[in-house]
């Protein structure tokens, strides 16, 4: 995909594909108090993301989010960040609808791959707008984390 330039809440934006920096990455992280790792640790993550979308407004990254998975059977749909001062202006809502174009790209091979995602608390609702249902809701099991 080239980049695609929209306006969206009166904010000209740029939507990139698979183009970040760990710099920006970092950036975005500690924007939205999530801290930061060290470049090598970033770089590697960024190289095993199967699809991600960069939001750009005045040449600055403001926005990101990426999938992970095998793009057959499973998906992650993992860092969804906005800036704060961006945050409550659609960015979000174009992130997610450009992840999920291309997750319906990757529906054609297997239209039961299963796309899932951990919402950060207080967050759960924004991804209900999406047709995202707890695992609860869904009669599955509870999310696990292994630490």
């Amino acid at each position: 995909m080239n980049d695609t330039h929209k306006i969206v809440s009166g904010i000209t934006i740029t939507v990139s594909e698979n183009r970040i920096s760990a710099d920006e990455f970092n950036y975005l992280t500690s924007q939205v108090g999530w801290g930061t790792r060290a470049s090598y640790i970033v770089e590697e993550a960024l190289q095993n993301t199967a699809h991600s979308v960069s939001i750009y407004a005045d040449n600055k990254i403001i926005g990101y989010g990426r999938l992970i998975g095998d793009k057959t059977i499973f998906l992650y749909i993992q860092d969804i960040m906005v800036v704060p001062e961006y945050q409550g202006k659609k960015i979000g809502i174009e992130i997610m609808n450009a992840l999920l174009d291309k997750i319906n790209e990757y529906k054609q091979m297997n239209s039961d791959i299963r796309t899932y995602l951990g919402a950060s608390k207080g967050k759960e609702q924004f991804y209900e707008k999406f047709g995202f249902k707890t695992r609860a809701s869904a009669d599955l099991g509870e999310g696990m984390i292994l630490f």
